[in-house]
């Protein structure tokens, strides 16, 4: 088992024996261990030793082993901190032809165990193959690990591994997978959730070897991985000298692995089991010197003499008058609390002057200095700025959460109003180059389509963007929660996708080095007062040299909108936000989200069920009804062979941005006369010609 696994159940074992002592922590009368293992009640060794049949432990074999029997899992360690650590089983999956559905082997339901959230991920082990998690019948994710047989990164984190978050309180899991390049019922890999610490020990021989040998991969010894539940237990009503509570009150240092659900605990100057009736039994500080705060005497406690500085001064000031005593003693507090002060101040300072230096502050410096009014146009803002215009980052001006951090709303001392991006990692090495670039060239964008880069804060330990506020919220939230008061009309939706697809017209060919944006979602275009569209959140993008065709990187960016390309060759090219933008233009189209449940289990996102419908000759019956009503049909036709060609799977048949855009604009939209009792799209216009819109590039 690994290094840090192994450091839990230390320290769970240690709890145990350390409360033990003290008093027994299973019910009275009963086997209080399974071999090694310790069974604190409301758990228990049969059915008369357990609260019901949801804890009963059955203790059998040798050596001993513990398995729950509802459940019928071996249990590794039990905490009374509400979490169960158990060895899940672990089976091979095998590749076929298309896709394959699997269940976890455990089902959780109607037991009180469900799987942590906090401490495990479903992790998926080989290469190419695509994995959609569901849980308690719900989508919850999914990803594709990428092949790579000479890696010697181990962290899982998408190269020949990677894991994929479970929700909370999930008691049964289903997973869809499909491999893009097998035919046949040979290996494919693993698919399991897993204590997270447990793919972190890079010495694991048995994952090392599932990584670098495919075609063999099966180790005798890797047939179980540690699984972290939680459990809860009755209300606490009937328990004695004890209180459930929630763990955020308690130090998790202390108590290890705890759930995030409620659970009982001893109150303060209690030890031992609050499941138990009078199982909470206060604490003998004279038998233990670590916590003999007391004069002892017969083993009793005694009123406590612990002197403190105050006592002290009190009888000094007997002898030197209590006059001086007091004015020295307020000397002295005055002078050290300058003194603290000062070093506080010291301290802080050196840390903002060393997280400047180590997010890149004095190299954006120089490249501010190089360029004309650099100063102006990029502000360096001061941590303290900020945290005033946040409020301390105050939860109630929380604007926006993503996979690169949060976006709170500011207001700065001139009464300006912002948002204000926290990173939500530290950038480190050529991360740290590649993101000051990055600030400089996104803060020139000057383009009335584009979310503007205000300035940064390098000061914190992570970097502070901030851009200019955008008041009307995300197209997305427009497009699937519309709001009466904000109605999306059709004219609307065709002037947002003319102004998105300008603006990355514009940072493809017009901008000083082309800049490609690499997340183009429904999320990450804004519209403002005036309902004007503006592209937001470039935390992925990157900006390339004149003469680049493509940047290769890890894989970013959003499930449902991501390249097909891009996701095999993980080289990103213009064409790729060709094929995001061409999502966005089919959401606008049929009011549909990019990745739905439904579509899940079909194995397509909306993208692939767009271009079926258009090659079935049916893309109006996906068409919103809004659109229907208000949309010409050549109008509407128009746009959707736009999408189409922007979805092509050959990122080379695809039109570039500007052609794009220079098509959208062909699209003049009229209103449009309908019999309400008739299906035939009329119109008081001239007919549309596709033919004159779009010519093969």
């Amino acid at each position: 088992m690994v290094f840090p696994l192994i450091a839990r159940v230390i320290t769970f074992v240690f709890l145990s024996s350390t409360m033990a002592t003290a008093a027994s922590l299973s019910k009275p009368g009963c086997q209080e261990k399974c071999g090694n293992l310790t069974i604190p009640y409301p758990f228990g060794i049969g059915s008369d030793c357990s609260a019901n049949s949801s804890f009963t432990v059955n203790c059998t074999g040798n050596p001993s082993t513990a398995y729950m029997s509802n459940i019928n899992l071996e249990v590794i360690n039990i905490s009374i901190y509400g979490v169960v650590i158990v060895n899940l089983p672990v089976f091979p999956v095998n590749c076929y032809e298309g896709q394959r559905r699997e269940a976890i082997p455990a089902s959780l339901t109607e037991s009180p165990f469900t799987v942590s959230a906090q401490y495990n991920a479903l992790t998926v082990l080989g290469c190419k193959n695509s994995v959609w998690l569901r849980a308690n019948e719900t989508a919850a994710g999914g990803c594709m690990p990428m092949c790579d047989a000479n890696t010697t990164d181990f962290s899982c984190n998408g190269v020949n591994c990677c894991q994929i978050s479970i929700p909370r309180r999930a008691q049964q899991f289903e997973f869809t997978y499909e491999s893009i390049q097998a035919n046949n019922s040979t290996f494919c890999g693993y698919v399991f959730p897993v204590d997270k610490v447990w793919l972190d020990n890079e010495d694991y021989t048995a994952y090392k070897g599932i990584v670098s040998d495919m075609q063999n991969p099966f180790d005798q010894e890797f047939r179980f991985v540690p699984l972290v539940l939680e459990w809860e237990f009755g209300s606490g009503e009937s328990i004695s000298n004890g209180d459930c509570e929630y763990p955020s009150l308690l130090d998790e240092s202390e108590y290890n692995l705890t759930s995030s659900s409620r659970f009982c605990f001893c109150n303060s100057g209690y030890e031992g089991n609050p499941y138990l009736v009078e199982g909470c039994e206060v604490i003998d500080e004279c038998s233990d010197p670590s916590l003999n705060n007391y004069d002892c005497i017969n083993g009793n406690r005694k009123e406590n003499h612990k002197i403190t500085f105050p006592v002290i001064i009190r009888k000094t000031s007997l002898v030197v008058g209590i006059f001086l005593g007091v004015l020295i003693f307020v000397a002295a507090a005055l002078r050290l609390g300058e003194a603290i002060t000062e070093a506080i101040n010291a301290i802080k300072a050196s840390r903002k002057h060393m997280f400047f230096k180590r997010n890149g502050g004095v190299l954006l410096e120089q490249k501010l200095a190089a360029i004309e009014n650099g100063i102006e146009k990029t502000r360096l803002f001061s941590s303290v700025e900020l945290a005033k215009a946040t409020d301390d980052y105050n939860e109630n001006r929380v604007l926006g959460r993503g996979g690169e951090g949060v976006v709170y709303k500011g207001i700065l001392e001139d009464g300006r109003i912002v948002a204000v991006k926290k990173s939500e990692r530290v950038n480190q090495g050529d991360d740290v180059e590649g993101f000051i670039n990055e600030v400089v060239i996104v803060s020139q964008i000057n383009h009335r389509n584009v979310v503007k880069l205000l300035g940064c804060c390098l000061e914190s330990e992570v970097p502070h963007l901030v851009y200019e506020f955008v008041s009307n919220g995300t197209l997305f939230s427009h497009i699937h929660h519309p709001h009466e008061d904000f109605p999306l009309f059709w004219e609307m939706r065709v002037r947002i996708a003319k102004e998105v697809a300008g603006a990355l017209a514009y940072l493809h060919s017009a901008a000083s080095n082309p800049i490609y944006h690499r997340d183009i979602k429904s999320t990450n275009i804004l519209l403002d007062e005036t309902k004007r569209a503006k592209i937001s959140d470039f935390g992925t993008s990157r900006s390339v040299c004149i003469d680049q065709t493509h940047v290769t990187t890890r894989v970013v960016g959003t499930f449902g909108y991501l390249d097909p390309e891009y996701f095999q060759s993980s080289q990103f090219t213009e064409k790729s936000d060709v094929y995001s933008f061409g999502v966005v233009l089919v959401e606008l189209l049929t009011g549909e989200k990019a990745v739905s449940a439904v579509r899940v289990e079909e194995g397509r996102g909306l993208a692939m069920h767009f271009l079926l419908s258009m090659e079935e000759n049916n893309v109006f019956d996906i068409i919103d009804a809004r659109v229907l009503r208000e949309g010409r049909r050549e109008e509407i036709e128009a746009m959707a062979e736009i999408a189409r060609r922007c979805l092509h799977l050959n990122g080379k048949s695809r039109p570039t941005m500007k052609e794009v855009s220079r098509h959208l604009d062909g699209i003049q939209v009229e209103k449009k006369v309908t019999d309400p009792d008739c299906d035939d799209f009329s119109s008081i216009s001239e007919s549309f010609d596709l033919d004159m819109i779009f010519v093969e590039t």
